[in-house]
């Protein structure tokens, strides 16, 4: 392996090879990248979150609009993956089927891929992509 400056180039290219992975395996199930945010997110959430929470959550993670995560949203509820209870939402039982496979999925993408790395590596580069992460938010906050 040889050593690379860090920048942004190595992290959009790190992502996009990442991200494509990911886009395959959700292909398998027909889910969009957004839908399947939406499906963690409300996971993490312990099953069931405000709809206003989730969107918000996915404008500010995706850097999207709300319209864009509402549909992904709405999405969902149409295809039975998430119950509509007025302002909150809930996992149903193939929502929560589906999201567990697409996290077994992610969970084997990254034991591939982060295998091997020390674990001291990991945790610098966490550091680092953290603190250029909320540079970039406080960026875009500033307009």
């Amino acid at each position: 392996m040889t050593t690379t400056t860090v920048d942004g180039r190595i992290i959009g290219q790190a992502h996009y090879a990442t991200r494509a992975l990911l886009e395959s395996l959700l292909a398998r199930s027909g889910t969009t990248f957004h839908q399947a945010v939406a499906l963690n997110a409300t996971a993490d959430s312990g099953g069931t979150t405000e709809r206003a929470r989730l969107t918000d959550r996915m404008t500010g993670t995706l850097k999207t609009d709300a319209e864009t995560a509402g549909a992904a949203i709405d999405s969902l509820v149409a295809d039975g993956l998430l119950a509509d209870a007025g302002s909150r939402l809930e996992l149903t039982a193939s929502g929560r089927a589906l999201h567990d496979g697409i996290r077994t999925g992610t969970a084997g993408i990254t034991a591939r891929l982060y295998a091997d790395l020390p674990a001291e590596d990991l945790a610098a580069a966490g550091r680092v992509l953290t603190v250029v992460t909320e540079r970039a938010n406080a960026a875009l906050a500033a307009g």
